[in-house]
């Protein structure tokens, strides 16, 4: 009991984004910094923008990075109501473009992709294989519909009763036990053994691939996540915003997007494994 404790407590660390908003940020110095600069980012950007925010402290010096990783709603909804953040990266361009038309944030640029894979307990593994086969699990966990992970579920789900039998979504939909408020926490429910399996990005799955199995989604069936990126209307670093943007969209920053297996919004899709 005491080790499956242990191990619950450490998988949710790892994967679930707790309360609204969870920030973290690279370590600070012994002296103060002068500057702060403030990203907010989708839950699926976390390994990613740890590295760049460590780039960037790396490229100015006297700069600390505070990263705060939530659902993409969430994080809209804290703008709108004054959050003091400098950047703004959402999971999807509907969320951006809302704070856009509000003018809450400057002209979004995308700089990433994305795609869905099924994500499968251990204990499933061997007998869930394929996407054809999702119905089959007994206990399946997806994003709420206003969680970018959720709609885009949505739509590949819908994709798929065109080729896999037009009942597919509401036979998958027949076994959801719940929807969750952003991608990692789907994510926490499959590699605790409290769902069969869950559909989540490609960037997630593989971050934590030792604790899941891996099945993809058909081409014809997959919809693309696209990534937008914007610096606050009203950033109380502006200069610093826009430097890390600069860097997202420069040659470290296109590496290290690789690296975590985001996709070019130019480019030949990478293969999911």
């Amino acid at each position: 009991m005491m080790a499956r404790s242990a191990r619950r407590s450490l998988l949710l660390g790892c994967f679930v984004t707790l309360a609204a908003s969870c920030e973290t940020g690279t370590k600070r110095g012994a002296g103060a910094p002068e500057h702060e600069l403030t990203v907010f980012a989708a839950s699926s950007l976390r390994e990613a923008f740890t590295a760049l925010g460590h780039r960037f402290e790396a490229l100015h010096a006297g700069t600390h990075v505070v990263l705060s990783f939530a659902g993409s709603q969430t994080l809209r909804s804290q703008i709108e109501h004054g959050a003091p953040a400098d950047v703004f990266a959402s999971a999807d361009e509907r969320h951006m473009s809302a704070l856009a038309a509000e003018g809450h944030v400057t002209t979004p640029k995308l700089f990433a992709q994305n795609e869905l894979v099924v994500a499968v307990s251990r204990a499933q593994a061997g007998t869930l294989r394929e996407f054809r086969q999702l119905p089959a699990a007994t206990r399946i966990v997806l994003g709420a519909p206003e969680v970018p992970v959720g709609e885009y579920t949505r739509q590949a789900l819908e994709r798929a009763n065109s080729d896999l039998g037009s009942d597919f979504r509401a036979r998958v939909e027949a076994h959801v036990v719940s929807r969750e408020p952003d991608v990692r926490q789907v994510l926490a429910k499959i590699a605790l053994g409290e769902a069969d399996a869950g559909i989540v990005y490609r960037t997630d799955a593989l971050a934590a691939k030792d604790n899941i199995a891996i099945v993809p989604i058909p081409a014809a069936d997959n919809v693309l996540a696209k990534y937008p990126v914007a610096v606050a209307a009203h950033a109380p670093a502006a200069d610093l915003g826009r430097a890390f943007v600069e860097l997202l969209f420069s040659a470290d920053g296109a590496r290290i997007l690789a690296d975590n297996g985001f996709l070019p919004v130019h480019g030949a899709k990478a293969d999911a494994r």
